[in-house]
């Protein structure tokens, strides 16, 4: 037994960034399924929090579209009330209609100054009408520069859009037991030279620590140079494994999390793509396999595969002799 001196210093690094108050205190999921963080940061204001760049590059296509599309609709109304309100002879056209009908014209006025369009049958008559048409001019020039921006910035920014199975397995493998996961690239584009990092993140049980301990597990294949069809990351659960001799049961009481990073060359953007995820230990099947994702060959030789087969696992028989060749023992 060695004294508290003897002891190997513990790697600073080890936390990967969480900080020992996370490890320590987090009750939830360090890392979610869409790769981001269970952190929050408070104490600072709105504006200081705010980053509407980010959020408009970020958030969905068709949120994006309809923040546009709402944006647009708002503005032009808010500067057809402005034209009514610069009273009955602010555009040609004003006089002798209902209400209703000058705010239509008043409306589509808007819509040909904001866009500069400006088809000629409507004009402003007053002075308070054309400081609001130059303010409209503005604002247009503006907005159209930054939602093009914004768009570019979308089309421009890389993502890697891999799909990783609903969940990991634990299975029979070449004699002994291994933790996989299936993964496939959604998109068209190339992926070359993709790396797979792979940690598991556990509870340190003993005394009255609860602190989380990070183990990086060694894989069987941690690169594929190219990735077309799928790739089944494995970690080959031998003597040197930390699950070595672990039940299912272990790696839930351990609050067991099984971090992943990827990243690859995008052949398309010639930029490097990363992801993440995580799978918790209530999301690692014992005893299943993946099923097969290749379809027949077709008659000119063409291989395929069935992306809907992803996540598709079944079961298999988990022999003593595969889990370890020693006894039983906690995580």
């Amino acid at each position: 037994m060695t004294s508290a001196d003897e002891r190997p210093p513990e790697d600073i690094n080890a936390d990967l960034g969480f900080g020992s108050v996370v490890t320590r205190e987090s009750r939830r999921r360090l890392l979610n399924r869409d790769g981001s963080f269970n952190v929050r940061r408070e104490g600072l204001n709105l504006w200081q929090t705010l980053s509407l760049y980010h959020y408009f590059v970020t958030i969905s296509w068709p949120k994006f579209l309809a923040w546009v599309v709402g944006v647009y609709a708002a503005a032009n109304v808010l500067f057809a009330l402005a034209y009514l309100a610069c009273g009955d002879r602010a555009l040609t056209g004003f006089e002798g209609v209902s209400p209703g009908q000058r705010f239509l014209i008043a409306l589509f006025f808007s819509v040909e100054t904001i866009s500069t369009i400006g088809y000629g049958n409507i004009a402003p008559l007053n002075s308070s009408a054309d400081v609001l048409v130059t303010v409209e001019a503005l604002v247009g020039l503006l907005g159209f520069g930054v939602a093009a921006g914004v768009m570019f910035a979308r089309f421009s920014r890389p993502t890697a859009r891999v799909v990783f199975s609903r969940n990991a397995v634990i299975a029979p493998y070449r004699g002994i037991t291994a933790f996989m996961f299936r993964i496939v690239n959604q998109n068209k584009s190339e992926l070359v030279d993709v790396q797979a990092h792979v940690l598991l993140a556990r509870r340190k049980q003993g005394g009255s620590s609860l602190e989380r301990e990070f183990i990086r597990l060694k894989l069987e294949r941690d690169r594929v140079v190219f990735f077309p069809l799928s790739w089944t990351v494995v970690h080959p659960i031998d003597q040197s494994s930390p699950l070595w001799g672990s039940s299912e049961k272990d790696v839930g009481v351990c609050d067991s999390e099984f971090l992943i990073r990827l990243s690859g060359f995008d052949e398309t953007s010639s930029q490097t793509v990363h992801t993440r995820s995580s799978y918790k230990g209530s999301e690692v099947i014992w005893g299943a396999r993946f099923t097969n994702m290749f379809n027949p060959p077709r008659p000119d030789g063409t291989i395929s595969i069935d992306i809907r087969k992803l996540h598709e696992i079944e079961r298999v028989a988990m022999e003593r002799s595969t889990l370890s060749d020693v006894p039983h023992r906690p995580m």
